[in-house]
C-alpha cells in the first residue's frame, strides 16, 4: 500500500469515526469505558464483544474507545443497504456470508417416526431433499427449536442428520402428526474471509468480531462460534511468529434502545494463544478441534468476566433490586461500578439461590418492588420522602417554578425536532418486528431499534433544517431587504438549528429530571403514613439483605471483607505527565481531545478528532435546584475530592466547592492537570456527610475469586442505630498512571470517581430522574 493509499485509507476511516462520535454523543447521556488501559498499543488484536445487544451501535463504541483503528466482521448483507454499507465500507469492515441469511423455506413438512430407534433419519411429506439440499447444508425448524447437519439425503423424502434433536420443543414440533415446516440453510465456505482477516493480522492491524453471530435482546449470551478461534490460530499457523492477542469486550447498556440512555464498555485482560495450542491446530482433524474447542472456552470465560449474564430478565431485575438495596444510600457509583457489583450479584445469586434466605429474600424483593409501583415511585426516591412540613411544599414549588422554565426553553426545540421523533419511532418499530419475524434468537427486535433511531436522525435532521432554511428563504424573499440579508438568513437558520436544538434537549432533560423528583415530594405530602410504611420496609428489608451478604459473601469472593465500611485515603503526590510519558515498558492509552493542531492520517491509531463540548449554561440551574442550596441546609466547605461542575437533584452532602477541576482525580494537584485519565464523564466527589468513604479499585473481574486480597480499612460510626453496609472492592480504573503495576494502587487512589449513576426503573429497574443534573465537559 503506497503512502497515499494509507493516507486515504486512514482519512476515510478517522472520518467515519469523528461522525459516530456526534451520533454518540448525542444519542448517548453517558459512555463509559472501562479498562481501556489493557487493550494492547501495537500488534494484531481480535477483539472479542460481547453481548451484541445493539446491532450495528455496538461496534461504533468500541470504535470510540478502544484506542485503534480496527476491521470489523460484518454481513455480508448488511453491504448492500445504503447508509449502513456505505460506513462500513469507509471503515473498512470485513463482509461475511452467514448462513442464516441465505436460508430458504422447505418445500412440504418433516416428521421424525421413529424417535428411539432412528433418531437420525428425518421423513419428508411431499419434500424435495434431492433438489433442496446437499450434504452439509443444514436444515432448521420454527422458532429456534433446533438445527442439524445434513449427512446423507437418500431420496426426496428420506435424509440422515449428524445429530439427533432431543429438545423438547423440537421433538414436540417433528412427531406431530401434520409434521413441522422448515428452513433449508445451505453450507458456506468462509475461506476467503479467513484470509483477509489473517492479512489484516499479519499486518499487525485489529480485528473486531461479535461471536454469537448476530445482535439479539436476550438477557443471556448466546453461544459462541468458533469461527475467532479459526482466525487467531490460523493466523499465527500461517505466519510463525506472530503474536495474536484476543481481547474481550463486554458491553453493558442501561437501556440500550432509548434516546439519552447510558452504556458502558469494558475492555478484559489480553488472552495470550499459547504455542501448543497452535501446534495442535497445525495437525488438523481431532487435535484442530481439540485447540479451537480450548481456545474458545478460554473466550467465554473472559467473556463471563466482563459481561452481566443473567438466565432472565427477570433474574436481571432481582440482582439489581438487591444490589440497589444493598448499597449504602449516600454512596454515589457510576455506572461502570454498577455494572461491576451487579456482576458479583449474580455470582452469588447462581450459588446459593436455592438456599431458603435466598429464596425468602427474593420473594420481599418482589414484593417491595410491587408496592413502590402501586405508588408510583422508584426504590432512590423512598428516603426522599421524609421531609414533611413545610419546607416540603416550599421545594415542591420552587421545583415546579423551575420545571415551568425548563419546559418554555425547550419547546421550541422540542416542536422543531417533533417530525423526525415521530419518524424515527415508527421506522424503527417497524424494523424491529420485521427483525424479530426473520429471527431465531430475537425476542422483541430491541437490539435493531437504536441503530435506526440513529440512522433516522442522521438522514432527517439535516434534512428537516434545510427544509426550515427554505421556509426562511420564501419568506425573506417576499421582503425588500437587501439582497444579502436574504442570503444570510436562511444560511443562519440552517446553522443555528442544531445549536438550539442542543440546547433545547439539554433543557428539557434537566426538566425531566426535576418532573421524575416531585412525585415523593408529592407522596410526602399527600400520604404521609404510607410513606413511613414504605421507609421502614425498605429499612428492614435492606438490613435483611445486608447480613445475608456478610454471611454468604466470603465463601464466595476472598476479597469480601465484612467490615468493610468506609476508607480513609490520604493524598499521594500524583505521578508526573513527564514520567508516564518517558516510560517503554506501557506507553499511555491514546485519547482523543477536543482539538488538534495536527492530524496524521498515516498512523495505525486513530488521530484526535473534536466531539461535542458540553458544559454550558448549566450551573446557576444545578445551584438553584438543590435542597440545601434553596434553604440553607448544608454549608459550604472546600474538599479535596471535588470535581468539575457536577449537581445531584437529591443531595449534595456539603455544598459546592468554590474550587473546580476538570479531572476525575480531585485529589490530584493542579500541577498534573495536563495528564488527565481517560474519562468521557465528571462526577461530584466526596462531601464532609460521607466521613472520608472513597470507591477504590482493588480487583479486576477476572480475579475476583481468585486473587484479591482485602486491604486496610477503617470503619465509620454507626449512624441512627444502624451499621453502614459493608461493601464489595469494586474496579475503577481505566489507565495505568506509571511503567509499573506497583503504582496501581495509587492510581486508583486518585482516580477515585463517586457519581451515582444507577439502572433505571424501581429497585431493580433505576430511573432517570436521580441523575446529576449536568453537561459533562468532556476531554
Amino acid at each position: 500500500m503506497s503512502l497515499i493509499q494509507k493516507w486515504a485509507h486512514n482519512f476515510t476511516y478517522d472520518l467515519a469515526l469523528w461522525i459516530f462520535n456526534l451520533m454518540l454523543d448525542i444519542f448517548f447521556r453517558e459512555v463509559r469505558p472501562r479498562g481501556a488501559h489493557r487493550v494492547p498499543k501495537e500488534g494484531a488484536v481480535i477483539f472479542v464483544v460481547a453481548p451484541h445487544a445493539n446491532q450495528f451501535v455496538d461496534p461504533l463504541i468500541l470504535m470510540r474507545e478502544c484506542g485503534r483503528r480496527s476491521s470489523m466482521i460484518i454481513a455480508e448483507k448488511s453491504m448492500h443497504q445504503k447508509a449502513i454499507g456505505t460506513f462500513a465500507k469507509m471503515i473498512h469492515a470485513i463482509p461475511v456470508v452467514r448462513a442464516q441469511d441465505l436460508a430458504y423455506p422447505g418445500k412440504g413438512k418433516i416428521q421424525l417416526l421413529n424417535r428411539k430407534s432412528e433418531p437420525l433419519r428425518i421423513i419428508g411429506i411431499d419434500t424435495q431433499f434431492t433438489t433442496q439440499l446437499r450434504p452439509r447444508d443444514s436444515i432448521t425448524l420454527p422458532k429456534n427449536a433446533g438445527r442439524s447437519e445434513v449427512v446423507e439425503i437418500i431420496s426426496d423424502t428420506e435424509l440422515i442428520i449428524k445429530k439427533e434433536f432431543k429438545e423438547l420443543k423440537a421433538l414436540e414440533l417433528l412427531t406431530a402428526n401434520e409434521g413441522t415446516i422448515y428452513k433449508c440453510m445451505p453450507h458456506v465456505e468462509q475461506d476467503s474471509v479467513y484470509r483477509n482477516v489473517h492479512e489484516q493480522l499479519h499486518k499487525g492491524q485489529c480485528v473486531t468480531i461479535f461471536p454469537e453471530g448476530g445482535s439479539h435482546d436476550r438477557a443471556e449470551l448466546l453461544p459462541l462460534k468458533a469461527g475467532v478461534t479459526l482466525m487467531a490460530l490460523g493466523a499465527m499457523a500461517k505466519f510463525p511468529g506472530l503474536d495474536v492477542k484476543i481481547v474481550p469486550v463486554g458491553l453493558n447498556y442501561f437501556h440500550a434502545h432509548r434516546f439519552r440512555s447510558r452504556a458502558v464498555i469494558e475492555f478484559g485482560n489480553p488472552i495470550t494463544i499459547t504455542e501448543d495450542l497452535v501446534e495442535k491446530f497445525k495437525l488438523g482433524s481431532d487435535a484442530k478441534r481439540e485447540a479451537c474447542g480450548k481456545l474458545l472456552d478460554t473466550i467465554y470465560g473472559a467473556l463471563k468476566a466482563v459481561t452481566v449474564n443473567a438466565g432472565s430478565y427477570e433474574t436481571l431485575m432481582l440482582i439489581q433490586a438487591a444490589r440497589r438495596l444493598y448499597k449504602p444510600a449516600y454512596r454515589k457509583m457510576h455506572i461502570s461500578q454498577v455494572v461491576d457489583l451487579n456482576r458479583r450479584f449474580l455470582i452469588g445469586y447462581n450459588l446459593f439461590k436455592d438456599d431458603p434466605k435466598v429464596i425468602d429474600l427474593q420473594q420481599r424483593v418482589l414484593a417491595y418492588n410491587q408496592m413502590i409501583k402501586y405508588h408510583g415511585i422508584k426504590d432512590h426516591q423512598v428516603s426522599k420522602t421524609d421531609l414533611g412540613g413545610r419546607r416540603t411544599v416550599a421545594l415542591l414549588m420552587e421545583r415546579i417554578f423551575i420545571l415551568t422554565l425548563l419546559t418554555l426553553w425547550a419547546f421550541p426545540g422540542a416542536i422543531l425536532n417533533l417530525p423526525v421523533v415521530i419518524v424515527a419511532k415508527i421506522i424503527s418499530q417497524k424494523k424491529a418486528i420485521a427483525a424479530v419475524k426473520g429471527s431465531t434468537v430475537k425476542i422483541a427486535g430491541r437490539d435493531i431499534l437504536a441503530t435506526w433511531k440513529i440512522l433516522v436522525g442522521l438522514v432527517l435532521l439535516p434534512t428537516l433544517y434545510a427544509f426550515y432554511s427554505f421556509i426562511m428563504l420564501i419568506a425573506v424573499l417576499q421582503t425588500s431587504w437587501d439582497y444579502q440579508w436574504k442570503l444570510l438568513l436562511p444560511l443562519a437558520t440552517w446553522v443555528l438549528l442544531p445549536f438550539v436544538s442542543y440546547a433545547s434537549l439539554r433543557f428539557g432533560e434537566i426538566g425531566l429530571d426535576i418532573l421524575m423528583s416531585l412525585q415523593p415530594l408529592v407522596m410526602s405530602i399527600l400520604d404521609p403514613d404510607g410513606a413511613e410504611i414504605l421507609r421502614k420496609n425498605r429499612e428492614k428489608l435492606s438490613h435483611d439483605i445486608t447480613e445475608l451478604i456478610n454471611e454468604y459473601g466470603p465463601k464466595v469472593f476472598p476479597d469480601f471483607d465484612a467490615d468493610y465500611i468506609s476508607r480513609t485515603t490520604a493524598s499521594t503526590p500524583s505521578t508526573s505527565s513527564t514520567t508516564r510519558s518517558s516510560s517503554n515498558k506501557r506507553p499511555a492509552p491514546v485519547r482523543r481531545t477536543s482539538s488538534s493542531s495536527f492530524i496524521n492520517w498515516t498512523t495505525t491509531t486513530p488521530s484526535k478528532l473534536p466531539k461535542i463540548a458540553s458544559g454550558f449554561f448549566q450551573q446557576a440551574v444545578r445551584m438553584g435546584l438543590d435542597d440545601k442550596n434553596i434553604f440553607n441546609w448544608g454549608r459550604i466547605e472546600e474538599s479535596s475530592d471535588m470535581d468539575d461542575n457536577s449537581f445531584y437533584l437529591d443531595r449534595f452532602n456539603g455544598g459546592l466547592t468554590p474550587t473546580m477541576s476538570r479531572s476525575r482525580r480531585g485529589s490530584a494537584s493542579e500541577s498534573d492537570s495536563s495528564s488527565r485519565p481517560r474519562s468521557r464523564t465528571s462526577s461530584f466527589g466526596a462531601s464532609a456527610n460521607m466521613d472520608g468513604f472513597r470507591i477504590e479499585a482493588m480487583t479486576t473481574i477476572g480475579e475476583t475469586v481468585t486473587t484479591s486480597s482485602p486491604t486496610t480499612i477503617t470503619s465509620t460510626t454507626e449512624e441512627g442505630g444502624l451499621k453502614q453496609r459493608p461493601l464489595f472492592k469494586i474496579e475503577d480504573y481505566d489507565q495505568i498512571p506509571t511503567t509499573t503495576e506497583d503504582h496501581l494502587q495509587e492510581f486508583n487512589h486518585n482516580n477515585t470517581s463517586k457519581k451515582r449513576v444507577e439502572d433505571e426503573g424501581y429497585a431493580g429497574d433505576r430511573d432517570e430522574d436521580e441523575q446529576p443534573i449536568e453537561f459533562n465537559k468532556k476531554h
